[in-house]
């Protein structure tokens, strides 16, 4: 009877399976709630495992030559490399399908209304140059949040207790990146744009930030970027803004872009995308168009 259970049990799990690779060494347990780790069992970054089922925020794999072999993984430390053919099929329309925006933020100008954030007092010591800097990537339409998020983390979110949310386990590649063009990291906002937003675009954290902070580095240091610098201090129009924007990402790109403002500052840049990836020029065909009711701004300077 048991053997006939255990068939059974394989059998529907087989079902949902499919083939994943780590991206770091996480620890592979022996139940859900992370209490048991027979044989102190890890993943091996880059090795492919076979994943049965997610449930919780956690992937069961099987670990072959371990006792036992399924095991519970944190959903970020694999990723997804192959699933049945309809899975498959709705993932690729997912992927093209997405529609999302990409939220940059002046960081000279947020700065300006919180001086006293911990990221903002760095940066007024800082020597390096000013940037764009992420505030979000947000799928869309706007109510498309918190997918399959708990409601316990979703109320932590939403009375701004960001540092109490889950700590994120991102390689050191994206942390990198996020030093540069995320410093609301330091007050807890990956966690929170995560909770509320990168759920809905990737059931992992690190495809999430890598293609959000990428998309950022792109726009930072093109001629989009270096337009800003060099208009510290100066009012912008957005017609010229759009100049260089399609000058940098192609004629006509220029649609998807919205220049948003705050007390006559340049605030952030809103640019609408279609699809995932880390290549903004192939984001922006076929994307919503962009409506500004900005036409000009002061591009704030550093030393508010």
């Amino acid at each position: 009877m048991v053997k006939f259970l255990v068939f059974i049990f394989f059998s529907l799990l087989a079902f949902g399976r499919f083939d994943a690779v780590a991206l770091k060494e996480c620890k592979a347990f022996n139940n859900l709630k992370h209490t048991k780790n027979s044989e102190d069992v890890s993943l091996k970054k880059g090795k492919h495992y076979l994943v049965y089922k997610e449930h919780k925020g956690q992937y069961l794999i099987r670990v072959e030559g371990k006792n036992p072999s399924q095991r519970w993984v944190d959903i970020e430390c694999l990723k997804p490399t192959t699933s049945s053919n309809t899975n498959s099929a709705k993932e690729a329309s997912k992927k093209t399908q997405l529609v999302s925006v990409l939220v940059l933020s002046w960081q000279n100008s947020f700065c300006q209304t919180h001086q006293n954030r911990k990221e903002c007092r760095i940066l007024n010591r800082s020597k390096a140059p000013s940037h764009l800097v992420l505030h979000g990537l947000w799928p869309q339409p706007r109510n498309n949040q918190y997918c399959g998020v708990d409601k316990k983390l979703i109320a932590k979110d939403k009375h701004h207790q960001w540092r109490a949310l889950p700590k994120l386990n991102l390689s050191k590649e994206t942390m990198k990146l996020m030093e540069i063009y995320m410093p609301g990291y330091i007050s807890g906002l990956d966690r929170h744009e995560w909770i509320k937003h990168g759920t809905c675009y990737s059931n992992n954290p690190e495809e999430y930030f890598h293609d959000a902070l990428s998309l950022t580095k792109e726009v930072d240091q093109s001629l989009v970027g270096e337009y800003l610098r060099a208009n510290e201090g100066s009012k912008i129009d957005l017609v010229n803004l759009k100049r260089v924007f399609d000058k940098a990402f192609g004629k006509g790109s220029s649609i998807h872009l919205e220049m948003r403002c705050k007390n006559r500052l340049l605030s952030e840049l809103w640019i609408h995308i279609k699809g995932k990836g880390d290549k903004l020029k192939e984001l922006l065909k076929g994307a919503p168009k962009g409506r500004s009711k900005c036409k000009s701004a002061i591009v704030d300077a550093k030393g508010y």
